[in-house]
């Protein structure tokens, strides 16, 4: 599986570009700020639905600019997909599957799989608990769609049920028979949704411990730690334990959305007691485990995005990743840097055959291999 060819209108920093992409690796150099990790965002829409970077679409629309679209064929199995999306400020967003409109974006997530390393990962360890789960929803969601509808159910009978609880608060009195409602629906999403993460983590544990021990520099106790109110009691029980408590701040106090992964390493929280190096380890660890498990699940290679992580690592590192990459382990790979020579360096004899493209303030020119500089 690979994407063939992109095309962006008023995305981000480019007000038109279009490029042919190689099956295999394909190189971004530029300054930054030159919009190279745009590009890598652009196809991660065509994945996703959404921005790797930006949480609102009209975010991404171009400065004066009133909509964006991207556009891409995804070759799958031989066969060719077109894939287009655009955003237009009042209107909502259109993505459409061989010129056919989706009636779900949901049917669209993962069809076409990628994977993106980011120097912006190290927020999966230093930042709050939202941001993991919605890391572990986003994988498991690839592969089951109903996973996908209960966590956007689960979503939305919570923020009725806090809405409730409120407009209780309020009025100075509690209507069990009408907040049982909800909770009949929310423990029942909840406990479908607790049971699948859990399954999930203990089948990628083991898979994120052995690329920890491929990319670190030594072998150590790693481990991924579930943590939910469900492992304890139902969230039947739950409900009932944290009545009052809704009761008196207007919120739901247990649930699934309070899930989190504690990181750890040698039985301790990676974020107070690992090294940067351990850190990083960590990080890229967890991603090429994202990548086995989803290439696995989904039996294709998801497409590898590699953003500005060559001047992130050490050389160590560096030659872990190449070591898959000069094995054809990945398909796609889409690599970004600012420095055109070390590209070449670091890639030149692992990856002969290759794109390089020179991207520069919002234009991309293909470079000819033999005028890249050595």
């Amino acid at each position: 599986m690979h994407l063939k060819d992109l095309h962006l209108i008023n995305f981000k920093n480019y007000e038109e570009a279009e490029l042919e992409l190689s099956s295999g690796v394909n190189c971004f150099f530029g300054k930054n700020g030159s919009g190279k990790t745009n590009i890598l965002d652009a196809v991660y829409y065509l994945s996703m639905c959404k921005s790797y970077l930006n949480v609102l679409d009209r975010q991404n629309i171009r400065f004066n600019e009133l909509f964006f679209s991207v556009s891409g064929t995804w070759q799958k199995e031989e066969k060719d997909t077109s894939i287009h999306c655009a955003v237009k400020i009042g209107s909502k967003k259109v993505f459409k599957r061989n010129k056919k409109e989706y009636e779900k974006l949901s049917d669209h997530i993962g069809q076409f799989p990628v994977v993106m390393i980011s120097p912006y990962d190290r927020d999966l360890i230093s930042e709050g608990s939202e941001l993991r789960r919605k890391w572990m929803d986003g994988i498991i969601s690839q592969f089951d769609r109903q996973y996908l509808e209960e966590i956007q159910r689960y979503a939305k009978v919570l923020e009725q049920r806090n809405a409730l609880l409120k407009n209780m608060h309020d009025h100075g009195l509690f209507d069990r028979e009408s907040i049982e409602v909800w909770n009949e629906q929310l423990s029942r999403l909840a406990e479908n949704i607790y049971n699948k993460r859990k399954k999930f983590i203990a089948e990628f544990l083991p898979v994120f411990v052995e690329r920890y021990n491929f990319i670190g520099l030594e072998r150590e106790d790693v481990q991924l730690e579930y943590r939910s109110q469900l492992n304890d009691n139902s969230m039947e029980e739950l409900l009932k334990q944290f009545e009052r408590k809704d009761a008196f701040s207007q919120f739901t106090n247990a649930g699934t959305h309070k899930d989190d992964l504690l990181f750890t390493i040698k039985g301790h929280p990676i974020k107070k007691f690992g090294s940067q190096g351990q850190q990083k380890s960590f990080i890229i660890a967890l991603r090429l485990a994202q990548y086995d498990w989803l290439k696995n699940h989904l039996q294709t290679k998801p497409t590898l995005l590699l953003d500005d992580i060559f001047d992130k690592l050490d050389t160590s590192r560096v030659k872990k990743l190449l070591e898959l990459v000069s094995d054809d382990y990945f398909g796609q790979v889409l690599v970004t840097d600012t420095d055109k020579e070390r590209l070449d360096q670091i890639l030149g004899e692992a990856v002969p055959d290759r794109k390089v493209f020179e991207v520069s303030e919002g234009t991309i020119r293909e470079v000819e291999m033999q005028k890249m500089e050595l």
